[in-house]
Formats: C-alpha cells, sequence, structure tokens
C-alpha cells in the first residue's frame, strides 16, 4: 500500500528526518529533473521554465532547473510572486510555485499548450481536501515525495495532478495511517474458494428488496454470488423478489419479521441488510431489531442505513450495542441521515469520525472512496470512475463486500477490496450505456485476475 499523509503529517515526517534539509531539497529537486526528463524524452535543446516560490518548493525547482541546465537544457527560473501573466511557449513549464502547506490565492501565468509538471502538488490545490482555486495549472504529472497528499486524491485535485509519481527521497512514512489500496493489497485479502469448501462455508444472507424495489435485492444477491459466496439466501418483507436461479428466495412477513431472519443465521458468515429495503416504520423497528440481536457480521446500505439514522437511542448506541462487526456503506446524503451533516471536503476524516462514533468499518463512498475504521486507520481507492454513478451499483458492491467477508477476510480489509474489485469491473464495461448489471458478468474476470497474482 503507498501511504497517505496529510501536509501537517508530512512536516512531522520532514521535521524528524535524521538529514538536513539541503540533502532533501538535492534529493527531491533530483526527482523531479528526472521525471522532467522522462516527460521531455530527452534534455539537449528543450526549453523549460521553472515556476520557482520561495518555499521548499522553489528550492525544488531550482535544483530541477540546475540538473537539466547541466544535461542541455535551457531551463530559466521564474519566480512565482513577479511571474508575468503569459510565459513564451516552451517544451515544458514545472511549476515548483507553492507545495501543499499553501494558503491564499495564486494566479498563474497563461503556459500556453506547453505541457506542466507539478512539484508535489499543483499549486493552489489545497493538499487536505483536493480543493482547488480557479485557474490552476492542470499538470500531466506530479511529482510528490515519500507519500501521498489527500489532496492528490479527492476532488479537483485529482484531475489536476494528472498521473502522479511517488518519489523516494529517504524519509520514513512508518507513522502513516492512511493508505492507497493497489492490485496487489487487493490479491492479498481475497480468498478464493480452497478445495476443500462446501456451499456453506461462506454463505451470505441478504434481507432487501420492497414492493417497486426488487431490482436491488437481485443485484445484491448476484453480486454476492458473482464475488464467490457458496450460499446466498435472499429474503424480502411481504414479496418474492426476483433472483437468479442459484440464489435461494425466503419469504418474511410484512412485520416483525426479524425472527425470522434470526432463525438459523448461524449457518451463515455474513448478511446484508437495507438495499431498497423501504422505509415503513414496521421496517424500520424489524431492521433494529434484527441489528441488535444478529450475532453474525453485517452490512449496512440503503435503508438499512435509514433505519440506524433513525433510532430513538441514537444512531451511536445502536451500533456500539451490535457484539459482532458492522461495515456501513453511506453515500453523502446517508451520511447525513446518519450524523446530521454532510461529509464535507475533508473526507478522510468525515469516515474516521463515524468509524470512531459508532465502533463501525465506515466505506464512504464517492469519486474516491475512503475505509475507516474505528481506531483511524484509513484506506482509500481509486478505481471507479463515473460509470458507478448510476442506480444500483451500490447493491452489487453491498453483495460483493458480505461475500468477501464471508470468506473470511477482514471487515476493514473487505471493504476496501470491495470497492476496488467493485470500481475495477465497472472499466470492464460500456464507457456508454453501462448499467449497473454490467458489474455482475465483469466481476469474475477481475477475481480471475486477482487469484493469478495471488497465485
Amino acid at each position: 500500500m503507498v501511504p497517505i499523509v496529510t501536509p501537517d503529517e508530512m512536516a512531522a515526517i520532514d521535521a524528524a528526518a535524521p538529514e538536513p534539509v539541503d540533502v532533501l531539497v538535492q534529493r527531491a529537486g533530483a526527482a523531479v529533473a528526472w521525471a522532467a526528463r522522462r516527460m521531455l524524452g530527452g534534455t539537449y535543446g528543450r526549453t523549460v521554465h521553472v515556476i520557482a516560490g520561495k518555499g521548499n518548493n522553489g528550492a525544488d525547482g531550482r535544483v530541477a532547473a540546475a540538473r537539466l541546465s547541466d544535461w542541455g537544457a535551457s531551463a530559466r527560473v521564474v519566480e512565482a510572486a513577479s511571474c508575468p501573466a503569459t510565459l513564451p511557449a516552451a517544451d515544458l513549464v514545472i511549476d515548483a510555485a507553492y507545495g501543499t502547506g499553501f494558503h491564499g490565492r495564486w494566479d498563474p501565468p497563461d503556459v500556453g499548450g506547453s505541457p506542466v509538471l507539478a512539484v508535489d502538488i499543483p499549486s493552489g490545490v489545497d493538499g487536505r481536501t483536493g480543493e482547488a482555486a480557479p485557474g490552476v495549472l492542470a499538470a500531466e504529472r506530479t511529482v510528490t515525495f515519500a507519500a501521498l497528499k489527500p489532496g492528490l486524491l479527492f476532488d479537483a485535485g485529482r484531475e489536476l495532478a494528472g498521473e502522479v509519481e511517488v518519489a523516494d527521497i529517504g524519509l520514513e512514512t512508518g507513522s502513516a495511517h492512511a493508505h492507497l489500496v493497489e492490485h496487489d493489497d487487493v490479491a492479498e485479502w481475497w480468498h478464493p474458494r480452497e478445495r476443500s469448501s462446501h456451499k456453506w462455508s461462506a454463505a451470505v444472507r441478504v434481507v432487501a428488496g420492497s414492493p417497486g424495489m426488487t431490482g436491488a435485492a437481485h443485484l445484491s444477491a448476484a453480486a454476492a454470488g458473482r464475488a464467490g459466496a457458496g450460499m446466498v439466501v435472499l429474503s424480502s418483507p411481504a414479496i418474492d423478489p426476483p433472483a437468479p436461479a442459484e440464489v435461494v428466495r425466503r419469504r418474511l412477513p410484512g412485520f416483525d419479521w426479524a425472527g425470522e431472519v434470526l432463525d438459523g443465521l448461524d449457518r451463515f458468515q455474513a448478511l446484508v441488510v437495507g438495499p431498497g429495503l423501504g422505509r415503513e416504520e414496521h421496517t424500520v423497528e424489524s431492521v433494529r431489531s434484527l441489528l441488535e440481536a444478529a450475532d453474525i457480521p453485517v452490512v449496512l446500505d440503503g435503508d438499512g442505513l435509514f433505519a440506524a439514522s433513525w433510532n430513538p437511542d441514537g444512531t451511536a448506541r445502536l451500533l456500539r450495542r451490535r457484539r459482532a462487526a458492522t461495515v456501513l456503506t453511506p453515500h453523502d446524503g446517508e451520511y447525513a441521515s446518519l450524523t446530521g451533516d454532510r461529509p464535507g471536503p475533508d473526507r478522510l476524516v468525515a469516515a474516521r469520525r463515524l468509524a470512531a462514533d459508532t465502533r463501525c468499518v465506515v466505506l464512504l463512498k464517492g469519486p474516491t472512496t475512503v475505509v475507516a475504521d474505528p481506531n483511524g486507520d484509513a484506506l482509500v481507492v481509486v478505481t471507479g470512475d463515473s460509470r458507478l454513478a448510476t442506480a444500483g451499483t451500490g447493491d452489487v458492491l453491498s453483495g460483493v463486500l458480505a461475500a468477501l467477508v464471508a470468506a473470511g477476510t477482514p471487515p476493514f480489509h473487505a471493504a476496501a477490496a470491495a470497492a476496488w474489485i467493485h470500481g475495477e469491473a465497472a472499466r470492464l464495461g460500456p464507457e456508454v450505456g453501462f448499467v449497473a448489471s454490467d458489474l455482475l458478468d465483469a466481476l469474475p474476470p477481475v477475481l480471475v485476475g486477482l487469484g493469478r497474482a495471488g497465485g
């Protein structure tokens, strides 16, 4: 996993380094120079403008300019404070004006069509949140040092940073409590079915669906099966929802159905509650009763989150009473229902706060997904794209997550792995006309790729 640190955490890491600042600046500047050389395809005769501020970022840029000049490039340093409104055409512009600690506003020059290489973070992007001031120079590539910064992964910063390269300059990042999830991490966490497995060794119970919302139940149950559950049993209050032929359906009464779900629940390793379940008062009461009594891990999604948020004793108190693990999967609106406020720009803080308050694993959905555990550790997933911004994809995610938990992956890692797999599956789908059910057929190829890596 790649470490992620906030600007304040990075400052502490810098301060703890045994090497003097000048040594670190030389290493950082060299890393920038090599990245520039790769972008240029060579240096002899190339023209480079380096926009340099007064801080360490500017110092990094000046070192890079000196290196590039030694390699035969025409590297001109332009002071950020007195930068002209327009720069002449160049083969490359290096944005070393301001780093992750910048506050205020800076008006960058017009660089025409020159490609931009950003140092640490595009100047004007908030290092904590990714929020960006108007006119930030969009980089083709960003070289950041020692660890990723949240601003490179969230909001506008993710797009403005372009391709991000993490350069090792000898700093110790073991104190990081957030990490970016990559393919090899998921391959390590995912447990393919063993030869001796039987259908009950990774069984998932799904309580979902209501009149007019049967598709949510179908998608969640089907995804659990596709993601490796040996047995999937689906129940909806008062109706028989449509489901794949492999899914066992058990009708529940319209009212007071928690007891029927609990009967035999010990045969299952994970329980999904909520997709399309409805928000009637009697449904909310049954969900709360089920949460209080269920002794297996629960993935709480959709209307299950609504039920938890409308608990008269308070959301946190209800969820803290649970004896087994719980994973909450809110989007921004559901987060607001649970807490009273939307997440805000600092999504790492938001996910961690909800996890600590409820003692649950929290999967905060978004263009960049954050998974947080009650101890403050966080995992970040960036595999998803706009194809997931369509109805039903969250229902698929809940089923995948439950299947991973049922197979024995700890809930914190299961949530991050499910989000990663979900995003990778979307990338295999059509760029136009993508719908949630397209994810179902794409899940097995993604899992096959994980199995090969793990083997």
